[in-house]
């Protein structure tokens, strides 16, 4: 977010770096919002509360998604753990929310780290699809994300992008094998969590 400014496009829909900052700190330090991400009757408080954010100035949206979630946040004891994801994939929405791209080569154990998270969510991300799933990675561990019927799609590449992907991100580089029509569908799923 630092490198490309408040104004760079993101895989977020319509969001900039600034509108995506202000999701990550009102999610951390507001949570009277955390209703309105899942639940739709709430969203529109939860939308004016993240605009209102947006509106500080940049130093300090930075600041505050630098040093993450305050020490009486409901988010500080899961830090580590729901975060983790969380900011990998916003990370990555900032990277890949430009053209020219290219997948980071991450540390084995960060992989692994993504991997265990990916296998513990693949069911819910998948769970709309009418066709088996299934997850591969690059050196060979397998899950079925979604049992669907005798039609399958497999994915394969890293954990990284497996995640990615499993959060509904299109712009991934794996490799899809199965019906192209399968293939289809499986890019096509709302994979929204």
């Amino acid at each position: 977010m630092t490198e490309v400014g408040p104004d760079a496009p993101t895989l977020c829909g319509e969001w900039t770096t600034r509108d995506l900052a202000a999701h990550l700190v009102v999610r951390e330090r507001r949570p009277d919002t955390g209703p309105g991400i899942l639940i739709q009757k709430f969203a529109g408080y939860t939308e004016r509360v993240r605009s209102g954010a947006a509106e500080r100035e940049w130093s300090e949206l930075l600041e505050q998604v630098r040093t993450g979630p305050p020490i009486w946040s409901l988010m500080k004891p899961l830090d580590s753990a729901v975060n983790m994801t969380e900011m990998f994939v916003h990370h990555e929405d900032v990277r890949r929310g430009s053209p020219g791209w290219e997948p980071r080569a991450l540390d084995p154990a960060d992989e692994a780290k993504l991997w265990s998270a990916l296998r513990r969510m693949a069911r819910m991300a998948y769970r709309k699809s009418s066709i088996t799933v299934v997850l591969t990675t690059l050196t060979g561990e397998r899950v079925v994300a979604h049992k669907g019927g005798d039609r399958e799609v497999v994915l394969t590449g890293t954990a990284s992008e497996l995640l990615l992907h499993a959060f509904g991100r299109n712009e991934v580089r794996v490799e899809a094998t199965g019906d192209p029509a399968d293939v289809d569908a499986v890019h096509a799923l709302d994979r929204s969590i």
